[in-house]
């Protein structure tokens, strides 16, 4: 036989027998996927490595994850930084102008998040600290004065309001008896007036008349309810009683009413004040806007800086209490084995030909030396 058709056969085998034998040994990492039994017996080699090997791979791919993967020390130089500390302060920051400049109304961003109206909750709580304060308030102060507990400033505004009031008694006095109603308060009055002076009353009122006695008296009443020395008078009586007031106990001012309508009135005035209804139909931008500045440049960058602390402090508990380890071997124990091999040969599909080739290439060698030394024995 020509020499170089030999050499060239014996390369061809070896390189045929190498790059099959690497093929198939490859392959036999996974296959078959289960065991093959010929009447009780097992046939060597089934199932493949891997399929067989299933659960210590899983294992020791979850040591190797909790191990050098994600370990706590890499997620700390990875996650908590400055660098990526002050990116999601500036995320967070770009991201809550969505908020600040929304045009929808509280109550729809509400719905989104599936909270109910907050305004029943709201008001029963205010209720229950307006009245815890009241009773409060009423057992630290009922055995002090009024002059004694009242800021300065607010008792000069309420010397100033006396006036106010007197001005206020009179005018509706002038009103009350210039008109319809009061003149026949005046005959009634002067008709009992007269009816307890026996028969002289009989006689002058059957002289002058009823009619004529109111027409003289009511411009009499108004002409001295508005008189300046009536003013004065009225003024003084209600300026020393008001000084006499300011020297009462307040268990005695909260005797004059009860406590349940004080409570309810306190209540009534607050939530309607607040008006809780009518902010939640106001747009969110409009409703947090005095917040923006608050919210934007200090209490983001503060929370960042404070879950970044908490995470660095509670990172290797948090790995602990996930398990990790014990997520990763149930993964891979749930994979299929054809699901895991087309992970693995997605990933080295490529250096698995090149062992494959180099196979082919030493079994080529191997023949070439082989047909050598069989050329030099013949």
């Amino acid at each position: 036989m020509n020499t170089f058709v030999l050499l060239l056969i014996m390369i061809v085998i070896g390189a045929a027998i190498g790059g099959v034998t690497n093929s198939l040994a490859i392959k036999m990492l996974f296959r078959p996927y289960k065991a093959i039994y010929i009447k009780g017996w097992r046939v060597p080699f089934t199932p493949g490595l891997i399929p067989k090997r299933r659960e210590e791979l899983a294992r020791q791919l979850g040591l190797m994850v909790v191990t050098h993967l994600l370990t706590a020390e890499s997620l700390k130089a990875r996650f908590l930084n400055d660098t990526q500390e002050r990116a999601i302060t500036g995320w967070l920051q770009k991201k809550s102008d969505r908020f600040f400049k929304s045009e929808e109304p509280v109550n729809v961003w509400l719905s989104r998040f599936d909270i109910d109206s907050p305004v029943p909750y709201v008001e029963n709580t205010m209720d229950r600290w307006i009245q815890s304060q009241y009773e409060t308030a009423k057992e630290q102060y009922k055995n002090q004065t009024i002059r004694e507990t009242l800021p300065e400033r607010w008792l000069i505004r309420l010397d100033g309001k006396v006036e106010v009031v007197t001005d206020y008694i009179l005018e509706k006095g002038v009103d009350y008896f210039a008109s319809k109603e009061g003149k026949e308060r005046i005959r009634v009055m002067i008709e009992d007036f007269f009816k307890t002076r026996g028969t002289l009353g009989s006689m002058i009122q059957m002289i002058m008349g009823n009619a004529s006695l109111v027409d003289k008296v009511q411009p009499e009443i108004i002409k001295f309810l508005k008189h300046k020395g009536t003013h004065d008078i009225l003024e003084q009586v209600l300026r020393r009683e008001w000084e006499s007031v300011k020297d009462w106990q307040w268990e005695r001012a909260f005797s004059i009413v009860t406590d349940r309508d004080l409570l309810v009135r306190l209540q009534s005035v607050i939530k309607e004040r607040v008006d809780l209804n009518s902010w939640l139909e106001r747009p969110l931008g409009e409703a947090v806007a005095p917040l923006e500045e608050e919210v934007v440049q200090r209490l983001i960058p503060k929370g960042v800086e404070m879950t970044k602390e908490i995470l660095a402090d509670k990172t290797e508990e948090l790995l602990a209490k996930m398990n990790l380890q014990e997520i990763v071997r149930e993964q891979v124990n749930s994979f299929e084995v054809s699901r895991i091999e087309d992970l693995i040969l997605g990933i080295s599909r490529r250096e698995f030909k090149m062992i494959t080739y180099l196979g082919a290439l030493l079994g080529g060698i191997i023949g070439l030396f082989q047909g050598i030394i069989a050329l030099f024995i013949t």
